[in-house]
């Protein structure tokens, strides 16, 4: 597949390049700065630009098949980034309504499942990063309506471990004690989504 990548200088994105490389899809990653992906030269495409300019983006993503999002604040948030997540999504739905691109995997948090219980995510993230809820819950409202073929997969605490592709997904729920996943895996949980149509419009729990 021709696939964007979008956030792939970020610990998932970084896992995402480097396992669509594996499986032989073809990557362009749109970024504001390419330093990171230098290990990758000579074996995906790159794009430089704001990824919350509708116009960049749509040049970006006319002709792919899909797009895979790791995009995200990085943490502290800066009041700057408050909105983040919110104006990402309003830009990146205008450019494939402009294009005519449809699908698009866009990694979440756990912390919008109201249901979990053990893990009590959507406390948790309410007293912990109440900032992230509430971009994250205006991100994911535009996707909702906005027509796209979206998936959103939303994992717990996110660690450096080793890619296994040893973990857990739930339709609409955390699956229970799920507490965190590895950056690698999460990019794993994408790539398979992104392959698999039986998932559009779906909200993924993932965890370990």
């Amino acid at each position: 597949m021709r696939l964007v990548v979008l956030g792939a200088t970020g610990g998932v994105g970084l896992e995402i390049v480097r396992q669509a490389i594996a499986r032989n899809h073809h990557i362009k990653a749109f970024v504001r700065s390419a330093a990171r992906l230098r290990p990758f030269d000579g074996q995906i495409d790159i794009d430089q630009g704001d990824l919350l300019n509708p116009d960049a983006l749509e040049q970006a993503i006319r002709g792919c098949d899909a797009i895979v999002s790791g995009f995200g604040p990085r943490l502290p948030i800066s009041k700057t980034d408050a909105n983040l997540l919110r104006d990402f999504a309003a830009a990146l739905t205008q450019a494939m309504r402009q294009t005519g691109v449809r699908r698009v995997i866009v990694v979440s948090t756990a912390f919008l499942f109201r249901n979990a219980i053990i893990p009590p995510a959507h406390f948790l993230g309410h007293l912990l990063f109440p900032g992230v809820v509430t971009d994250a819950t205006a991100m994911e409202r535009i996707f909702l309506t906005s027509g796209v073929d979206w998936t959103l997969v939303r994992p717990p605490q996110l660690t450096d471990k080793a890619h296994t592709g040893r973990y857990r997904v739930r339709d609409g729920r955390l699956p229970l004690f799920g507490f965190k996943i590895s950056r690698a895996d999460v990019a794993d949980c994408c790539l398979r989504t992104v392959e698999d149509s039986s998932t559009v419009r779906k909200i993924l729990g993932v965890s370990r």
